[in-house]
């Protein structure tokens, strides 16, 4: 496959960070594993292998949907991969179920978890809810924390109806109006009623203060003792690429078609990557990256997450794992965006950041 010269690359990034060049060298081979299928929102792990981030330094990346974060999780202590990308909810209940794992870098700042509803549903405020039917998916990542979202936002949960859905109708049923509204991930769920032309609204979980960070760059603890170079050049060549599609959006879609073409041959498939890019980016919009550099973790935020986690996420029994030994950003906040290439990625992504409500 014909690769962007190194030089042309880093010009088009404005040389946001200098890689060591990599002569004639063994690459070491590294398993990395998406939480999804492949999609705009993690076009960066794709990103990285097409412009040449992780050859130059030194490594040799191959890269495997997901099956979703929990399975991720599992997957990276099982040794069936040596990093991924996963939810931080997923590595701190399976952290606390025993499992060995630890973060690396935070790259989204929102799951995106919400109330999704039709754009004409009477449905204004999360108290609206009571006395209508909501459709919840049992397996999804959101699912255990819709009691804490009601409870924080003044909801009486004993009048709603819950009905439960699978996850591959979950949409339908609020387009056909089986139910009043249903609880998932926008990421996920806005590509799929835009594609079907149904307007809609979302309230996101994060709007009563139920936060919780999207993918996190992900490995073992054995890993990092034993080959902290490795896992800095892993971090390193992954948030090289996020800045990249940060700048040049639609030049990461042409790379993430080439690597991934299935992509572009779906009908809508382009578009549904643009989309699932936009919202994601619009959830780095926020203090930990544009004050510290791309990957840094608020260690508070993180530690309300766990909290979260451990009283509603299924860790019942569970250890409550120390943030600090979870989560660190040793490797974070060396690629930067100016305030003035911030702005642009604002004013570029501000109609995905308005599909979030």
């Amino acid at each position: 496959m014909m690769q962007t010269p190194r030089r042309t690359l880093l010009a088009a990034m404005g040389g946001s960070l200098a890689a060591p060049a990599v002569l004639a060298q063994t690459l070491t081979p590294i398993r990395l594993t998406l939480p999804w299928l492949a999609q705009g929102a993690t076009a960066y792990a794709y990103v990285a292998r097409e412009m040449g981030s992780f050859r130059n330094r030194g490594i040799e990346a191959s890269v495997t949907r997901g099956f979703g974060s929990n399975a991720a999780a599992q997957a990276i202590a099982q040794n069936q991969f040596e990093f991924g990308l996963v939810g931080a909810s997923s590595v701190i209940l399976n952290a606390a179920r025993g499992l060995p794992l630890v973060g690396l870098a935070t790259v989204n700042y929102d799951m995106t978890m919400g109330i999704l509803l039709r754009q004409d549903s009477p449905i204004r405020s999360p108290k609206d809810l009571e006395g209508r039917r909501l459709a919840i998916v049992p397996a999804g990542v959101d699912a255990p924390f819709i009691p804490a979202y009601l409870r924080l936002a003044g909801v009486d949960a004993s009048r709603i109806t819950m009905q439960q859905v699978d996850n591959r109708v979950f949409e339908r049923t609020i387009i056909d109006r089986q139910v009043d509204a249903g609880s998932g991930i926008g990421s996920s769920s806005i590509p799929v009623m835009m594609a079907q032309n149904a307007p809609h609204r979302l309230m996101l979980f994060s709007a009563v203060g139920l936060q919780f960070y999207a993918n996190v760059i992900t490995t073992r603890p054995e890993i990092l003792q034993r080959s902290p170079d490795l896992c800095e050049r892993v971090v390193d060549a992954l948030l090289e690429a996020a800045a990249f599609q940060l700048r040049e959006p639609d030049r990461a879609l042409d790379m993430l078609i080439r690597q991934v073409p299935e992509i572009g041959i779906t009908a809508g498939g382009r578009d549904n990557a643009r989309l699932s890019q936009g919202i994601m980016q619009s959830t780095m919009l926020q203090p930990e990256a544009m004050e510290n550099g791309l990957g840094w973790t608020d260690f508070a935020r993180w530690s309300r997450m766990t909290d979260l986690v451990m009283e509603f996420g299924g860790a019942e029994g569970g250890r409550r794992p120390e943030t600090e030994t979870l989560i660190s950003n040793r490797f974070a906040g060396k690629v930067k965006l100016s305030a003035a290439e911030w702005a642009e990625v604002r004013s570029k992504i501000a109609p995905f950041a308005a599909l979030l409500g």
